[in-house]
């Protein structure tokens, strides 16, 4: 029967294992960090690699095996590049192993089904519910509030992100605990219609004419009722989150909230020098975009029952900043690349509502006469016009190109942190769809 020797004390058995698991976490990269690797090919995760190390000793369970138990899980950490190492002590010695970590390549992701196929049950039980959830005595409340959710082109990104990171997040060898399950699904509803708010709430602020190649709820009902129905989708869901009966998701959830309101602020009360910058472009967009995604993903792991320090609820969390950045950064992208049909927008919107987004601020590297336009929120006669001309002169679509690669290729390096299964699969071919979608 094997047991842990009563001769190692257990602050060195925890420290030894600590040690050993250190430098897994990757450093956020800075902003120079990304504007120099823009002009090179970037890091793309190698593929798929499982190779599991096993070293034993058998020498006794003294002071010296003690060490060179300490020895043999430094070296193993340093072997594996900072891949977990565990370690098992017995009578008559001890053994390590680096635990096998699946590594993708978002450019090559793996075969499988269809992200949104693997959680179809969930999604269209999510249709149903949310309609429920949206009913109200008032009918044009409703059908204000509901709108979004007709549209057939919504895809329901968010909900199936929270899905399939709930699933991702699931203990191998462990029967699904079902009620869990359950809150994670009301999870993703809560994040979907916290989601159409913002857009509901964004449409009003910007005065959009479409949204999803229908028009936008204020042009059909009127600018009181939109922001009504977007302020009723946030007190349902508000309340919806209180029913988790989980005070850490709540906070979390809160926090979303929060960030999505900084954001519209930032956006609508920027300085002219702040719309010159890429990392007021970053933090914006991590507000009204990443903040939500980051969150729900986060909330998904802390449901399942880890701590908020463990690894599976910091990778949850990191996958969905860089994968919302992404997201965010190829959407700003194609607001220059495709038309208003395949949008289901206005082309050059953002030029359009004096957004400097990422292609513009690049081009302005290269360009510096761009400054000014940006500064003056391109309200001058003429300035959407010359502001698309040098984009289109410099090399702003390429670069901007580069950093949604970067940051879906970090998106699926924190997916190592988890066990190489169906779910984990699809979020990879999730994060390959964002960057290579048209619309």
């Amino acid at each position: 029967m094997r047991r842990r020797p009563t001769s190692i004390p257990a602050p060195l058995w925890q420290s030894m294992l600590s040690s050993a698991t250190q430098g897994f976490i990757a450093p956020m990269a800075t902003r120079r960090q990304l504007s120099s690797s823009t002009r090179k090919p970037l890091f793309v995760p190698p593929s798929v690699s499982k190779v599991i190390q096993k070293i034993s000793i058998r020498d006794g369970a003294g002071a010296e095996s003690e060490a060179r138990i300490a020895s043999r899980l430094s070296e193993l950490s340093y072997q594996s590049e900072g891949a977990p190492v565990t370690a098992e002590v017995q009578e008559g010695g001890a053994s390590a192993s680096v635990v096998a970590r699946p590594t993708y390549d978002v450019l090559n992701p793996p075969p499988g089904p269809s992200p949104f196929d693997q959680v179809k049950d969930e999604l269209d039980m999510l249709a149903d519910d949310v309609r429920e959830l949206v009913d109200t005595d008032h009918p044009v409340l409703k059908l204000a509030a509901s709108h979004f959710f007709s549209l057939a082109s919504g895809k329901k990104f968010r909900p199936t992100i929270v899905m399939l990171m709930s699933q991702a997040v699931e203990r191998i060898g462990e029967p699904r605990d079902e009620d869990v399950y359950e809150r994670q699904r009301r999870l993703g509803q809560i994040t979907e219609m916290i989601h159409t708010a913002s857009l509901i709430h964004d449409d009003v602020l910007d005065e959009a004419e479409t949204r999803r190649g229908s028009d936008a709820v204020h042009k059909l009902f009127s600018n009181k009722v939109a922001v009504l129905a977007g302020d009723f989708l946030l007190a349902r869901a508000s309340v919806l989150l209180a029913r988790l009966g989980n005070v850490e998701v709540v906070e979390v959830m809160a926090t979303a909230l929060d960030a999505l309101v900084t954001g519209e602020v930032m956006q609508a009360k920027a300085q002219p020098t702040d719309l010159e910058s890429f990392d007021w472009y970053v933090r914006k967009s991590y507000f009204k975009t990443a903040s939500l995604i980051a969150c729900s993903c986060k909330s998904a792991a802390l449901l399942s029952g880890y701590g908020q320090e463990s690894e599976e609820v910091i990778a949850a969390e990191k996958f969905g900043y860089h994968l919302g950045l992404a997201f965010q950064i190829v959407d700003d992208l194609l607001d220059f690349t495709q038309s208003a049909d395949l949008l289901g927008k206005p082309a050059l919107s953002d030029l359009k509502n004096g957004h400097a987004t990422a292609p513009i601020l690049y081009a302005a590297e290269e360009y510096p006469e761009m400054g000014p336009l940006i500064r003056r929120r391109f309200k001058d006669k003429g300035d959407v016009q010359t502001a698309h001309k040098l984009l289109k002169q410099s090399s702003g679509l390429e670069k901007t190109r580069e950093l949604a690669l970067w940051h879906a290729s970090q998106a699926v390096e924190w997916l190592s942190s988890f066990p190489d299964t169906p779910a984990n699969q699809a979020l990879v071919r999730l994060t390959t769809q964002v960057i290579t979608r048209i619309k």
